[in-house]
């Protein structure tokens, strides 16, 4: 694709060599050059183990009839016939296919383009690919030791999220305690909530716990709070009753979690929600399922549950970063009694 991008770029170039820098013509050329000597070097590749793995198939087959025929004739009594297959003819092909598997192995690692680009066996990569894509649990959570990630968490995430330590430290204690089954486990992963101004980084730090946990930002469910400030409005996340309108859509976020069993939920704004909201909660919560208004039972425990909120924000600016001696702790009572004023599941 590449290639075919800079070969456009070429070609609109000498439509309109005026006003066009020759600079610019010189170094597309080169790229497709350089492009071009990759792609034979790829196809060559491809030819060279495409041709082995023919081979291999080949060699399988003639082993497989060579040993049918040995079988057949001992039957036939024509032992002769066997004994020239047997220790003959099978020898020579077995050891060529030893050596050609013995080759394949040694040139994978060696290999200056990289790993090999045709295999002629299922690996577990091949397997996990095609249980993440059927059940929606990441490969990599079932390729890699789980103990060993979750053991580097802290430092991946502060790669990504710049000058959020105590967060990032705060989060990954709340998973690791997860991962030793200090927790309930009926409950989800982890629920936390994240207050500051806007800006600090609270739904990046989503994004990176995404990203880590679950291998993609796509696994981050986001729903805005904003969308639930009316009481009629609590339906959509479970879905409508039945005999109302959009009964048979489903609900916002229960059809998200079915879709996607291991995520990351970003309830955003959530000081903007109608109190009835929080029914819901209380119900993901405590007990990590929701009954969907079709009856369906959606299942909460392997997903980590997250609010964010910019209640107490000028507290958090005042204080957060305050010499005063008992700032910090003045500031989160601030934070706290803030939060128990504006939002009912914690008065």
């Amino acid at each position: 694709m590449e290639r075919l991008s800079l070969k456009s770029d070429f070609d609109k170039s000498s439509d309109r060599k005026v006003g066009m820098a020759s600079e610019r013509l010189r170094k597309i050329d080169d790229e497709l050059s350089n492009l071009k000597v990759k792609q034979d070097d790829l196809t060559a590749k491809w030819m060279a183990e495409r041709g082995g793995v023919d081979r291999v198939s080949e060699l399988h087959e003639k082993i497989a009839d060579i040993k049918h025929e040995i079988v057949r004739c001992e039957r036939e009594h024509n032992l002769d016939r066997a004994a020239e297959l047997k220790y003959s003819t099978l020898p020579q092909l077995l050891k060529e296919l030893e050596s050609l598997e013995s080759d394949a192995d040694a040139n994978e690692g060696t290999d200056v383009l990289g790993e090999r680009m045709l295999r002629d066996e299922v690996v577990a990569d091949d397997i996990a690919n095609v249980v993440s894509i059927w059940t929606g649990i990441p490969a990599q959570k079932m390729l890699e030791s789980e103990s060993a990630r979750i053991l580097s968490m802290g430092d991946k995430l502060k790669e990504r999220l710049i000058g959020q330590d105590e967060a990032v430290n705060v989060v990954t204690e709340a998973i690791q305690r997860s991962r030793a089954g200090l927790n309930d486990p009926s409950k989800p992963i982890a629920s936390l909530i994240f207050l500051g101004p806007t800006g600090v980084g609270k739904t990046e730090l989503c994004k990176a716990l995404s990203e880590f946990m679950f291998d993609t930002e796509e696994a981050m469910i986001r729903i805005d709070m904003s969308e639930y400030m009316e009481k009629h409005t609590v339906s959509r996340l479970v879905g409508a009753p039945p005999g109302y309108i959009g009964y048979d859509e489903g609900g916002q976020l229960t059809n998200a979690v079915r879709r996607k069993p291991y995520s990351v939920i970003l309830f955003d704004e959530m000081e903007k929600a109608h109190p009835d909201v929080f029914n819901v909660m209380l119900q993901l919560l405590d007990d990590g399922r929701v009954t969907d208004s079709k009856g369906h039972v959606v299942n909460f425990r392997n997903c980590i549950v997250i609010f964010t909120s910019n209640i107490g924000s000028k507290d958090i600016i005042d204080l957060g970063s305050s010499s005063m001696v008992g700032g910090q702790e003045i500031m989160k009572q601030r934070v706290t009694n803030a939060m128990r004023d504006h939002v009912s599941i914690f008065s």
